[in-house]
């Protein structure tokens, strides 16, 4: 029952996230006819192969906090275990990286320069977050596990698993 109580939160969690970005990018769009830059129109395809993956990371992500963590990836309502399967393997912040690229997939695919910047910010917001709040609170409730798993595992860009790399 436990499960299936994350899983609905984390979907609620989710969806927010999904509309609340969804809401920004498709507000900025009004400023692409004052920026007169616009993507070509054959690049449209390769905005949905994006966002599909950006998509499916993300979800992935969800499945493995609630399934694996037992709770959702919402920094108020974080997963009970520590998780470093899946997507986590490769790169410590997936599900921002499956976020990104949905937005960067929907600039793509709208042709629209104003949601690229606000990926961009997006990308900059985050990271602040990352580094100021979610890296030392993780570091202060897992202690050396944590560390041990930032030493191994990058950031941002997906590596290997077991690959000694500094973020």
């Amino acid at each position: 029952m436990r499960t299936f109580l994350d899983a609905i939160r984390a979907l609620i969690y989710a969806t927010g996230f999904v509309l609340f970005w969804g809401w920004l990018a498709l507000g900025v769009r009004r400023y692409d006819q004052s920026l007169g830059i616009e993507f070509p129109s054959w690049i449209a395809s390769l905005g949905i192969v994006v966002m599909i993956a950006g998509g499916i990371l993300a979800l992935l992500c969800i499945a493995t906090f609630v399934l694996r963590g037992h709770g959702t990836p919402a920094p108020f309502d974080p997963p009970q275990q520590f998780v470093i399967v899946g997507p986590y393997r490769y790169v410590r912040n997936p599900m921002y990286v499956g976020g990104f690229a949905v937005m960067l997939g929907m600039s793509i695919y709208l042709r629209s320069f104003s949601i690229l910047v606000l990926s961009i910010v997006f990308c900059f917001v985050v990271s602040l977050f990352v580094r100021l709040y979610e890296e030392p609170h993780l570091r202060e409730i897992f202690g050396t596990p944590y560390e041990q798993y930032c030493q191994s595992v990058p950031r941002w860009i997906p590596g290997m698993p077991g690959k000694s790399r500094r973020a």
